[in-house]
């Protein structure tokens, strides 16, 4: 049986630069290492939906004389192997597409630091010399392709506001994972913690099982989707403790939109199969 290979993650503010065709790209080692993921099952993933990839939009797939050509440009950088007999780069928007698809919560968040501190950095671009170079043809594609990516993003942008301009103004501090969720149409409730503790938000810290279970936040999750609240509690005759509670942070909120309307949280069997959120229930939990 043969090993997998684990890729190790590089911050995107690290990454080496490359740039093809005027575009700032990563490859797919790259990629799959800050997903979460490998190599294969990215390809597989691209292979799977090549209707939603295109092609000089999405990706650039090199072979023959222009990956050998790529390959002269970055001879030191060890970014592609000697025996690689072809090559896929990916834009932006083919990052952002696959981060959706491979959906990991490492690759949501990776994504977003590709955007903030590798693809929109442009202060320190590879010298010409570096560079394959463009025709005027290929130039003017893509300052069109400029233009539609601006539009494209525009419209996702504004729907995408809209949903969080909502939550943001019902959200509130001190608001557990369940309380939230009590606004999400269908969504069980009962069962929400339990889903956090399997996807790694929180663990149980109470060891005796015919206990109710005791939810910290885990490590992977502190300070970018969850914080606790603190409280003393003094029982009468008993020693005082603290109670940790377990407590959303306004993207924890955004990421668990996305996975409700993702439908990828636990439902109630009498759900209507809509997918909706009642304003009026987002308040926090009473202590």
């Amino acid at each position: 049986m043969s090993m997998k290979t684990e890729l190790a993650t590089v911050a995107a503010r690290d990454l080496q630069h490359i740039e093809y065709r005027g575009q700032r790209v990563v490859t797919t080692e790259q990629m799959a290492a800050g997903y979460g993921t490998d190599e294969v099952n990215i390809r597989k993933n691209l292979s799977r939906n090549l209707d939603r990839f295109e092609e000089g939009k999405h990706y650039f797939l090199l072979t023959g004389s222009e990956l050998k050509e790529f390959k002269n440009l970055v001879p030191k950088s060890h970014l592609v192997s000697k025996h690689t007999s072809q090559l896929i780069l990916w834009t932006e928007r083919g990052a952002a597409r696959m981060s959706k698809i491979v959906d990991t919560d490492q690759a949501w968040g990776y994504h977003e630091y590709l955007v903030e501190f590798y693809f929109t950095q442009r202060d320190a671009i590879p010298a010409p010399s570096t560079q394959v170079a463009i025709s005027r043809k290929e130039l003017a594609l893509m300052v069109i392709e400029a233009e539609e990516r601006a539009e494209a993003a525009a419209l996702e942008n504004k729907t995408l506001n809209a949903t969080v301009e909502s939550l943001e103004k019902h959200f509130t501090k001190g608001m557990t994972i369940p309380a939230f969720c009590k606004a999400l149409n269908g969504v069980n409730i009962n069962k929400m913690m339990w889903w956090a503790f399997e996807r790694d938000w929180v663990f149980n810290e109470q060891r005796d099982p015919e206990k109710d279970p005791r939810w910290r936040v885990a490590s992977y999750a502190r300070d970018k989707y969850l914080t606790e609240d603190q409280t003393q509690i003094t029982p009468h005759g008993k020693d005082a403790f603290t109670k940790f509670t377990p407590t959303l942070l306004e993207k924890g909120c955004h990421r668990l939109y996305q996975l409700y309307m993702k439908g990828e949280l636990p439902m109630k069997k009498t759900w209507n199969g809509e997918y909706s959120h009642d304003k009026a229930l987002y308040t926090p939990e009473a202590k």
